[in-house]
């Protein structure tokens, strides 16, 4: 039985049966006081908690702790003294012989006191489309390579509180336009206003008061969308002006983050992370009674329309291919075709990747390397020129790199063994960098597989792969024709419908020849 039922029970002895207190008390067995506070009111009285105060603690070491946690209000938030660091100083600074619990029940009432009522807020509300809020953090994932630390992009809308979340290797101004310019085209519409903390990549130099000298990249990013632009104060403060989305970072890593996601690659992560964003739209915020969903249809109606064509955030630069067919981006070099030594080309920077461009044709694409000095070489760019210098294919970085990630079969040493024991070492490797050349026009598992058959058949040379290529019904693609014919279309001869006409041609009798 509890408390409250006890009560309830004495109350209905005293009410409406009669009995007293002397009597209630001896029926139940229980103190005439406990009677006497059952008939005062429903409710048992809260038990109050005992307050130890802390007697061993002299005057002088009071003011001593009391010193070191005024000093702890200037120091970094990580780097200030617990109760158990205290403890340890008093021992041997001041020759404390006391408890270690008295020292912590004494810090933590100071702190207490100090920080009696807290810091106020001031609750907002924003109208449909008025404002969103922009934020950088970040979690592990794993990956195939091992566990590795990622930098999430992430907008919240004010209104609706819908989110989006987006992953980068790391936090670039780059990663920030494209974060920008997939999260707009996520919520399909513009916001009025953008919030965000002083990033690097959006302020160049923070002015006094709310004015700050911003980037040309984020100005002509702004200008294009025709958004505003707040930025918090500095410091932590600064960070309870965007408090959304700074709650939303918690909430989002502890519900989908927890566990420590397994995913292949990049790619696969930010899939991930779009479902998670969709599935949350059912979710409701406190104090709403209706789905994110609902409240977010009413604010994307709000929203103004996008531009017809996105921000380009690539950044270009020039760069001119040297000797080993390589360009420099940075600090690493990237391969492009060799026919291109020598000469300027228009690299396109993006985030995650770059793209090599000559004379309007992207001839090259690489994935952006981490890190410093790094070196990425495609086997295929330097095939016409180890076709002339076959002595460098064995030992060329390009194979080397091809072998590490994973994108050289097997199968090919095989076959290699077999064109060198046939053809030499010269001819042979001649043969394979042929059959390498496949891959240009067909996919790489209809090579790999026209190779395992011709291995099967005893015949390896790279004509008999193509045509056994061939037979499996993948032509490769006509190239695209890139003059119009205009009026000479008028003078082509009509397409024969089938191959009937050249039969009756080769069934006809011979005509005889008479030699004189």
């Amino acid at each position: 039985m509890s408390k409250v039922e006890l009560f309830e029970l004495i109350r209905r002895d005293h009410s409406i049966q009669g009995h007293g207190i002397r009597r209630i008390a001896r029926e139940r067995g229980i103190h005439r006081r406990l009677v006497r506070q059952a008939l005062s009111a429903a409710l048992p009285p809260r038990r109050r908690s005992a307050v130890r105060e802390p007697q061993v603690l002299t005057r002088a070491l009071r003011q001593v702790i009391d010193q070191w946690l005024a000093a702890d209000q200037q120091a970094p938030r990580k780097q200030r003294h617990t109760g158990t660091r205290i403890y340890e100083r008093l021992v041997q600074e001041q020759g404390y012989r006391g408890s270690a619990v008295t020292v912590r029940m004494y810090v933590g009432q100071r702190r207490r006191e100090v920080n009696q009522g807290g810091e106020a807020y001031v609750p907002q509300g924003y109208a449909p489309g008025e404002e969103a809020q922009v934020d950088w953090y970040e979690a592990e994932v794993e990956k195939a390579r091992g566990r590795q630390t990622v930098q999430f992009f992430v907008r919240r809308a004010c209104y609706s509180g819908r989110e989006f979340h987006h992953a980068f290797p790391r936090q670039t101004q780059q990663a920030f336009l494209e974060g920008h310019v997939a999260a707009f085209a996520y919520f399909g519409g513009v916001f009025a206003r953008l919030r965000y903390d002083n990033l690097g990549a959006a302020v160049s130099k923070v002015l006094r008061g709310r004015r700050r000298e911003e980037t040309e990249r984020f100005i002509a990013r702004r200008s294009h969308y025709l958004f505003e632009a707040d930025f918090c104060q500095p410091g932590p403060v600064g960070a309870h002006e965007k408090g959304g989305v700074e709650n939303t970072v918690g909430r989002f890593r502890r519900h989908h983050l927890v566990p420590v996601p397994v995913v292949e690659d990049r790619q696969a992560l930010n899939g991930y992370l779009h479902t998670a964003c969709q599935t949350d739209d059912s979710r409701c915020l406190a104090g709403r009674g209706q789905p994110i969903a609902v409240d977010w249809a009413a604010e994307q109606a709000a929203l103004r329309p996008l531009p017809t064509r996105p921000f380009a955030s690539a950044e270009v630069a020039t760069c001119r291919v040297d000797s080993s067919a390589r360009i420099r981006v940075r600090t690493h070099h990237y391969s492009v075709p060799v026919a291109l030594v020598g000469k300027p080309v228009e690299v396109r920077l993006h985030a995650t990747w770059l793209e090599v461009v000559q004379g309007g044709r992207v001839v090259a694409r690489h994935a952006r390397l981490q890190g410093r000095f790094g070196e990425q070489l495609s086997l295929d760019h330097y095939l016409e020129l180890l076709e002339y210098k076959p002595g460098a294919f064995p030992r060329a970085r390009a194979l080397q790199q091809a072998r590490s990630a994973g994108q050289w079969p097997a199968l090919y040493d095989t076959l290699f063994s077999e064109l060198k024991r046939r053809y030499g070492d010269t001819e042979g490797t001649r043969q394979l960098l042929k059959v390498i050349l496949l891959h240009r026009d067909y996919p790489a598992a209809q090579v790999v597989e026209a190779v395992n058959q011709a291995l099967t058949l005893g015949c390896c040379e790279a004509a008999a792969i193509a045509v056994l290529l061939r037979q499996q019904g993948s032509a490769p693609a006509a190239p695209a024709c890139l003059t119009a014919l205009g009026e000479l279309a008028s003078y082509g001869q009509a397409r024969a419908e089938g191959l009937h006409i050249y039969e009756a041609l080769r069934q006809r009798p011979a005509p005889e020849v008479v030699y004189g």
